[in-house]
């Protein structure tokens, strides 16, 4: 398979059932033996019949491996569990509730909500690594803005910051503003002291330097989009990308839940050098319980 997106045949090879779902997600979570929490002896852990849980060969402890993940206190199918996040890997513009609900015959009250859960595990998995450095690539760091009117006609739209390391990965948050108190944070929390940063002349930026960055910009309004090394075209292009698909794949999106959308494509672009973990990741980044 090497470094492509597995097939829906290949997948469905390698789930082929409720069983193998949760059998993985045991191995995942536990490994074939673990020390037992309750008697403390190293045990292999059997099927409980009719129950998603496992028992301890020595006492009978038993071990719940969905307790912790998206799929606890859920009665919808592991099967259909996994197959919805290989949708979400699998697609390069989004996967609408709508979508989910044909192609598994859930509710859509269901759909949205596995959807949901599934974005706000893609942003746990993909987490925000920090970017630049003194010996890192050039970090763009740009703004925009997302939604329309709200129901009485009055301007509703987001802003949502974002930053990508040329060759790396990009981070993104929903803030309140464009002021320097809003986006200076976001850029002290993820981009490295030394890094060399590229903006436009929006003048938030204009503290970068005694922050100890290496700032460069180009001015927009002035019709330049390139001076040398200085552009924003990654995160642009970022920015179109996902305004593009949340477009043409969602009818609308509130702000309450508009991060999440973020950290869905935010975890595509940050594995698109390695698709073929896309999937891996999600179905083997469940921690594991404290304790246990």
């Amino acid at each position: 398979m090497g470094n492509k997106l597995p097939s829906l045949r290949q997948f469905q090879d390698r789930f082929v059932s409720e069983d193998a779902c949760l059998d993985h997600l045991m191995v995942t979570r536990y490994g074939l033996r673990h020390s037992c929490a309750k008697c403390g002896r190293v045990a292999k852990f059997h099927r409980v019949k009719s129950r998603r849980c496992y028992e301890c060969d020595f006492c009978g402890a038993q071990v719940y491996p969905t307790a912790g993940t998206p799929f606890e206190a859920t009665r919808t199918s592991l099967r259909d569990w996994f197959t919805v996040m290989f949708m979400f890997t699998t697609s390069r513009n989004g996967v609408s509730a709508k979508e989910v609900q044909r192609t598994i015959g859930v509710t859509y009250k269901t759909a949205w909500r596995m959807c949901n859960l599934i974005r706000q595990y893609m942003g746990y998995v993909d987490g925000d690594n920090t970017l630049g450095g003194k010996d890192g690539g050039i970090v763009e760091a740009d703004e925009m803005f997302f939604g329309g009117v709200d129901k009485r006609g009055e301007d509703d739209k987001a802003i949502i910051f974002g930053a990508i390391e040329r060759g790396g990965d990009v981070v993104t948050q929903v803030i309140p503003s464009r002021k320097a108190r809003h986006i200076m944070p976001a850029i002290l929390k993820w981009v490295k002291p030394g890094s060399r940063v590229a903006t436009d002349e929006l003048p938030s930026y204009g503290e970068l330097m005694e922050n100890g960055y290496m700032h460069g910009t180009v001015n927009h309004s002035a019709g330049e989009y390139v001076s040398g090394q200085v552009h924003t075209n990654n995160i642009e292009a970022f920015w179109s990308h996902f305004r593009r698909s949340m477009n043409g794949t969602y009818v609308s999106v509130s702000k309450k839940w508009l991060q999440t959308y973020l950290w869905e494509f935010e975890y595509r672009q940050n594995l698109r050098q390695e698709p073929h973990l896309m999937i891996d990741l999600l179905l083997k980044s469940f921690p594991r319980p404290v304790g246990k």
